[in-house]
């Protein structure tokens, strides 16, 4: 098509689209982000396409590969449109029986839909499943009903309107809107993204940069991944309006090399809205022009702090460098720089289309809108959920997530990823409110959310997290380099049976000590999860050093797992146990052989009559 030379073209090249597309439209949305393609959606895909044109109903209905449904762990997700039958974990045999089915004579295919495991209730709705119908999908919301790839898709759910409108507003008017809806960043710090705008555009200088970090480095977080693959045109839009509203013209989105395929749809909607006049020079037929360029990270995750990615763009070695002045006063190549991260940008266009009134009136009094979770760990429901402010953590975790997958007893979750805190059930009242959540010692962080169940050691939590922010220190401040190193050893030395209750005192005067002197947030925040595991769970400490016992069984040279009479002889245990340490016969006590056994767990994980304690 040819380039949208003014809002008017725009306006009436959406109506058209609508025109084409009535509000019943048939088509197939197919999952195709990188969770359910791990599935195998690419071959649903190919069935579907081949089954159609067999049957003639191409002429009809639509395939619409789409970005993330969210709901991950039951790739890979087909819903049938508009009636919303979302069908899940779809094979390429299963196609021939929704076309013909479902497709051909509206009915169910009833094997393919999601069945509550403690209810035994079925659910043929996508809208009624209880993963879906606590949320609030602002970000979220066009994942399965558009094509990444197609920038007409985006359009026809109102895309780049919020730009044409920003336009028409004026920079102050755009800014004076973003700042009454009190955006934060959803990138951790929860800073409110209109004063960090107005300080760059306030800033005297005659270029401006406007940034998107996405080099997302939490152990199990997906979330900005998602929004790049599924609604890549989202961030595009939202960071032209930023740039529009701070006086800038250049863009860099900084994006792991590890997410190819978010990285692909970039270039492509890149190239799209280049074509098309969303980007470029004369935006819009304005004078306003705009040019984005794609900066491939090697992976370091103190780039995700913003001074250290500056330096990374430049072409220098990843590290952070003291403030003030901000990135929003020198940034990049020494001019001013707004710098957000991916859902950050996603939000905007949202909030120039809506108005600011809109957005503020979801959330809570100081965190307005919604946020972005990838729920992992021991959870039954896991996936990528947005919720609105203001809910609280049991909400999430017990009707969004279903609790543990496990049916044991929901012990914590860990917020913010590995700068992120340990929070105890006993506080899951907390709401999902930057201050809140801060009072517990944890951060929002950019959204990793990871359930732990009772099989969870805390210490050894810790223990893990503080090995990944030691491992990925850049080493210029020596309390985060060697500080990190020194908290470390003691917790090995506690984990391995070898720690003294002097240590725990070290421990906690080191942690506060990185927090206190690191240049960083990398450093400021490495000793969230130490110090909320003192806080919360320091029996656990305690009983590592006095009785020599680890109460999950993880750590191993504290554990020691036998089966007990409630035995029931079914020969589960023995099956997966990696190292074949489990004997007996069918239907008669097992025993474990303790030289052997190499304390994984996986025996007491899979005994469905709780027969295997840790002593």
């Amino acid at each position: 098509m040819a380039r949208i030379a003014n809002i008017k073209e725009l306006s009436a090249h959406r109506e058209k689209l609508l025109r084409g597309r009535p509000a019943d439209e048939k088509f197939v949305a197919i999952c195709t982000g990188t969770g359910c393609k791990a599935y195998g959606a690419d071959k649903v895909v190919a069935a579907f396409t081949e089954e159609l044109k067999k049957t003639g109903l191409d002429k009809d209905i639509r395939i619409r590969a789409t970005g993330c449904h969210g709901f991950c762990e039951r790739g890979t997700l087909v819903v049938v449109q508009p009636e919303g039958v979302l069908y899940q974990r779809v094979k390429p045999e299963n196609v021939p029986d929704v076309v013909e089915k479902t497709l051909k004579n509206g009915e169910i295919s009833e094997d393919l839909l999601y069945d509550e495991p403690t209810t035994g209730q079925r659910y043929k709705h996508e809208q009624d499943i209880p993963f879906y119908k606590h949320q609030n999908r602002l970000i979220l919301g066009k994942n399965g009903h558009i094509d990444p790839s197609s920038i007409d898709d985006y359009i026809s759910q109102g895309g780049y309107g919020g730009l044409a409108k920003a336009l028409e507003m004026g920079g102050d008017k755009v800014l004076d809107e973003v700042k009454k809806a009190n955006l934060r960043g959803r990138g951790g710090g929860g800073f409110p993204a209109g004063r960090k705008w107005e300080t760059c555009r306030n800033a005297e200088a005659d270029k401006r940069y406007v940034v998107c970090n996405a080099d997302e480095g939490d152990p199990g977080a997906f979330m900005d991944r998602t929004v790049l693959e599924s609604d890549p045109h989202a961030v595009l839009e939202g960071m032209a309006i930023g740039a529009f509203a701070t006086g800038a013209d250049e863009a860099y989105i900084y994006c792991r090399a590890e997410y190819p395929l978010a990285i692909r749809r970039l270039k492509k909607a890149i190239a799209q809205a280049e074509d098309r006049g969303y980007l470029g020079d004369k935006v819009l037929g304005k004078g306003f022009s705009f040019h984005v360029h794609i900066k491939e990270g090697a992976g370091a995750f103190v780039c995700g702090e913003e001074t250290a990615l500056l330096a990374s763009i430049e072409g220098k070695r990843g590290m952070p460098r003291p403030r003030p002045p901000f990135p929003a006063q020198s940034g990049l190549f020494g001019k001013p720089t707004t710098i957000n991260n991916v859902e950050t940008w996603a939000n905007v266009p949202w909030i120039i289309r809506n108005g600011a009134a809109a957005f503020a009136g979801r959330g809570t009094e100081k965190s307005k809108g919604s946020k972005v979770f990838a729920l992992a760990g021991k959870i039954k429901r896991g996936g990528l959920v947005e919720v609105p402010m203001g809910i609280s953590l049991k909400e999430i975790i017990t009707e969004i997530g279903g609790g543990t997958g496990t049916k044991r007893k929901v012990k914590a979750v860990q917020l913010g990823g590995p700068s992120g805190g340990c929070v105890p059930a006993g506080l899951f009242d907390t709401k999902i409110d930057y201050d809140e959540v801060n009072r517990t010692g944890a951060i929002m962080g950019s959204g990793g959310m990871v359930v732990m169940d009772d099989t969870t050691c805390m210490v050894d939590v810790a223990r893990y997290f503080l090995n990944f922010t030691y491992l990925e220190s850049c080493g210029k401040c020596t309390f985060c380099r060697v500080g990190t190193k020194r908290m470390l050893e003691i917790l090995e030395r506690v984990t391995e049976g070898e720690g003294k209750m002097e240590d725990l005192d070290k421990l906690e005067d080191l942690a506060h000590q990185v927090k206190d002197t690191s240049l960083c947030g990398l450093g400021q925040t490495a000793p969230n999860p130490v110090l909320t595991t003192l806080r919360y769970f320091r029996e656990e400490y305690e009983e590592h050093i006095v009785n020599k016992k680890c109460r999950a069984g993880k750590c191993r040279n504290l554990s020691k797992y036998e089966i007990t009479d409630a035995c029931t002889g079914c020969m589960v245990c023995g099956r997966q146990c990696p190292v074949d340490a489990i004997s007996g016969e069918k239907k008669q006590l097992h025993v474990i052989d303790q030289e052997d056994c190499i304390k994984c767990g996986v025996c007491r994980d899979v005994c469905k009559f709780d027969a295997v304690v840790v002593l």
